[in-house]
């Protein structure tokens, strides 16, 4: 029983490397635009497609399908900005009303495109087991968790030392001041779309070389990006490293200790869980009120 758990907490450490990308992207248009973007589940799926295109047509092993993965999720990503951009009044909820049928659209043209078919990798050297000691995962978990790391400290690399990446935190904390700094906020938010972009492209290769696409997971990865963005605190990307590994280690262990048919359940639990106990996330400051 106590290896079995091990292998559970293992299992669920390497798929909160996934749920990190998709909810650091989420988390990073949130924290510039203030708006949540109910079309990035849709994105990911989007650049999971793609993998399973250059694999199925082409013979590229899902690795390599990542630059394409990039391109085209990236100008999908840009085109939702210069949608989400032209909204003057109500800007938060409209947003949220046009990424929501934003996604729809997309889900809708992945059934057109790919059907509703189940579809996984077929790379023998990506599904190769992986051994340490009594715990053991797919090539393609390791591999992506790693890639995972890396692209996370590259973000919180470039937020804290490039100038796009202070430009952004500016926007973040008061798009007027950073206005008159001379920072052009249109400018910034289209590149903090992009950088989601980025994310969503490795995070979706990462979900269907690792495990199974169909078109409804687009809405449940957005579910999941925004418990893990609620649950870290805004503006906290320890908090979204943690949380992801968090979520993701509580789905491993209700499919191990209990039914996989809890599995979405039980985040929800701890979602509601998590706000009950600590209002602001685990890692969310408290609000000054004056």
């Amino acid at each position: 029983m106590t290896e079995l758990i091990l292998q559970s907490l293992y299992s669920g450490l390497l798929v909160g490397g996934a749920y990190a990308l998709i909810a650091l992207g989420l988390a990073l248009v949130f924290g510039t635009m203030k708006i949540i973007n109910l079309a990035h589940g849709e994105l990911v799926l989007l650049a999971a497609y793609v993998a399973y295109t250059a694999e199925s047509q082409f013979g590229l092993n899902p690795l390599a399908s990542i630059p394409f993965a990039l391109v085209i999720v990236c100008a999908s990503a840009v085109l939702v900005y210069l949608l989400v951009s032209r909204i003057r009044v109500n800007r938060e909820l409209n947003s949220l009303i046009l990424t929501f049928g934003l996604g729809i659209i997309l889900t809708n043209a992945v059934l057109i495109v790919w059907s509703a078919n189940i579809r996984s990798t077929s790379s023998a050297w990506l599904q190769d087991a992986v051994v340490l000691g009594p715990l053991f995962s797919m090539r393609s978990e390791v591999v992506f968790f790693v890639l995972s790391l890396a692209l996370a400290g590259g973000l919180w690399w470039w937020l804290s030392r490039s100038w796009y990446g202070r430009a952004v935190r500016a926007v973040s904390s008061n798009r007027d001041a950073a206005k008159l700094m001379g920072i052009d906020p249109v400018r910034t938010e289209l590149v903090s779309f992009v950088v989601a972009g980025v994310l969503a492209s490795v995070a979706g290769v990462a979900i269907y070389s690792s495990s199974v696409i169909q078109p409804a997971l687009g809405h449940a990865l957005t579910i999941k990006a925004f418990i893990i963005t609620v649950l870290a605190g805004i503006g906290s990307m320890p908090g979204v490293l943690l949380g992801a590994v968090l979520l993701g280690v509580t789905e491993s262990l209700t499919v191990t200790l209990a039914s996989s048919a809890l599995q979405e359940l039980a985040g929800m639990v701890l979602f509601l869980l998590v706000l009950f106990v600590m209002p602001n996330g685990l890692f969310g400051g408290a609000r000054r009120r004056g």
